[in-house]
This record gives C-alpha cells, structure tokens and sequence, in this order.
C-alpha cells in the first residue's frame, strides 16, 4: 500500500501508523521525515559530550527511530501527542543506556607515540619456544648433579642456602659457585654461548 498522492504532512500520524504495521515502508519513511528532526532538536545536549562516541546526537536519534518503528505495532493510539511522547521516551531512555554504558566501561585515553606493547612479537614467541626446546634438549643430556642444581636455581626458585642444603654443600656461596658452573655447562650444551635467563 502507498501513500495517496496529497502532502505527507496532511496525513495523519494514526494513518501512518496503520499503513507502517500493515508494512508501508514510505509511512516508515514519512514518519522518520515527520519526527526525525524534532526528535533531534529534543535529544541535543541531552547525551553529554564526554559520553558520545563516534556516535552523535543524530546517530543515537536514528538508532532510536528505526527500533521503535520496528516495534510498532506494540504501540498503542492514546492521541495525536502519544507517539511524539513515545519517541520522547525512547530516546531519553537511549541516552541512559549510553551513560550508564560509558560509566561502565573506562575512559579511552590516546596512546603515546612511543608507547611498547608489553606482549612479545610474534617472533619473540618463535624464538621463546625455540629456546625453551634448546633448553629442555640440554638440560636431558646433563648429569644428575648439574639438572638438579639449575632447575631449584631456576624453576624452582630456591635460594643458595636452601640448595647448599638440599645438597650438601657447605654454604650458600658454594652452592651459588656450583649453580654457576652447572650454567656454565648447559649454555655450552645449548651450543649458543647465550646464557640461559
């Protein structure tokens, strides 16, 4: 069904809303014409500025429109001032979801030129598990004591007190020259001469 040929605004918003439920998109379109500036117009300054997005003013208004108007036949005739309520209603209701979104979610500050990204590059992953490898492969081929003395060094975090003891050297500082030694060895088993972190 069309719009008969006289003046969109001649029609009558319950017309229009008739026709837009039995599916005439060019009432859809008379009404987006008919409230979409007022509707503008009342939502100006309502949505602060440090609350917009790359969205505007005329964006949240338009996102408004086409929900209601996809949801029209929910609403109920009370009068030629209802809908223009209506609508009022839902863009106020839009520029809530808005605040009550950005109160949500932080601030969104600009990033400085010469800020690093604190996750290792893809190659630095590569390279990570190509020296976990290296290492796993020679840590296998050490000795019992040089394996035991660098992984409660360096996986399990032990201190040179607490390896001298479970070692049975004298001190911490043995222990320390000893884990020392053992590094040694596996940097030259890894066959880099990189020591190993």
């Amino acid at each position: 069904m069309t719009l008969p040929a006289r003046e969109p605004d001649s029609v009558s918003t319950i017309d229009l809303l008739a026709r837009a439920r039995a599916g005439d998109a060019s009432a859809l379109d008379v009404l987006f014409a008919r409230y979409g500036p007022e509707l503008g117009r009342f939502a100006h300054g309502r949505l602060p500025r440090w609350a917009r997005d790359l969205a505007d003013t005329p964006d949240l208004v338009q996102e408004t429109l086409l929900q209601t108007f996809k949801q029209i036949d929910r609403f109920e005739w009370r009068g030629e001032g209802a809908l223009r309520a209506y609508m009022r209603q839902a863009v106020m209701n839009r520029v809530r979801d808005e605040l009550r979104r950005k109160h949500r979610r932080p601030a969104c500050e600009p990033l400085a030129e010469d800020a690093a990204d604190a996750m290792p590059s893809p190659l630095d992953v590569v390279i990570g598990l190509d020296a976990i490898e290296r290492f796993e492969a020679a840590l296998a081929r050490m000795s019992d004591g040089d394996r035991e003395l660098i992984v409660a060094r360096f996986e399990l975090e032990q201190s040179y007190a607490e390896i001298a003891q479970a070692t049975g050297r004298g001190t911490p500082n043995a222990a320390r020259m000893a884990v020392v030694r053992a590094l040694v060895r596996l940097t030259d088993e890894m066959g880099d001469g990189d020591p190993v972190p």
